[in-house]
C-alpha cells in the first residue's frame, strides 16, 4: 500500500445501474481521481462502488474495497485491494479512517449512515475530522436544508459539487493534492 497516496472515500447507492446518471457520474469521478493521483476507497460491491472502482482502474488507478463478510456476496471485480471486515460498524470505521476526504453520492439508508457519521464527527470538531465532505449533486439538499433549520452551523461542514470535475477542484482547493 502506498502510504503517501491520498485516499478518497466514495459513498453511494449499491443499486445504481449503468443506465443511471449517478453511476455514470461515479465512474467519471473514479477516472478523475485516479488521473489526479488519488486512490479510491469504497464498500467494494455494486452501484456507485462498482462505478467509481471501474473508472479508477480504467486509467490504472488504485481501488481499495472495504467489504463485509455479513453480506455473503462477492466484491466487484475492479478492486486492486480488498479489506474484509466482519461487521458494518467495522467496515464504516475503516472507510472513514482510510479517507482523506469523503465524496457522497445519492444513496439509501446505508449511505445516509455513512454521511451522518462523517458529518456528525466533523460538526462536533472531533480530532481528525478536518477532512472535506463533498455531497455530489442535489440529492442530499433536502436533508441539508432540514439540518440547517435544526443546527444552522452544521452546514459549514459540507460542500456540494454538481459535477465530478467540480468535486476534484474542491479537493485541490482543500489542499489534497
Amino acid at each position: 500500500m502506498n502510504e503517501k497516496q491520498r485516499v478518497i472515500t466514495v459513498f453511494g447507492t449499491s443499486r445504481a445501474g449503468e443506465q443511471d446518471e449517478v453511476f455514470r457520474s461515479a465512474e467519471q469521478m473514479g477516472v478523475l481521481l485516479a488521473r489526479s493521483g488519488y486512490a479510491v476507497a469504497n464498500g467494494g460491491y455494486g452501484g456507485v462502488m462498482l462505478a467509481s472502482a471501474r473508472g479508477a482502474v480504467s486509467v490504472g488507478g488504485r481501488v481499495i474495497g472495504v467489504t463485509c463478510r455479513a453480506f455473503k456476496r462477492s466484491p466487484n471485480p475492479y478492486l486492486t485491494e480488498e479489506i474484509p471486515t466482519d461487521a458494518l460498524t467495522e467496515r464504516l470505521a475503516t472507510l472513514i479512517r482510510l479517507g482523506s476526504a469523503y465524496l457522497v453520492f445519492a444513496g439509501g439508508t446505508g449511505t445516509l449512515l455513512e454521511l451522518a457519521d462523517v458529518w456528525e464527527h466533523k460538526n462536533k470538531g472531533f480530532p481528525g475530522t478536518d477532512k472535506p465532505i463533498i455531497l455530489m449533486g442535489n440529492f442530499w439538499q433536502p436533508l441539508v436544508q432540514m439540518m440547517a433549520q435544526a443546527d444552522p452551523k452544521s452546514t459549514r461542514c459540507i460542500r456540494t459539487a454538481e459535477t465530478p470535475s467540480e468535486a476534484l477542484t474542491i479537493l485541490q482547493q482543500e489542499g489534497l493534492r
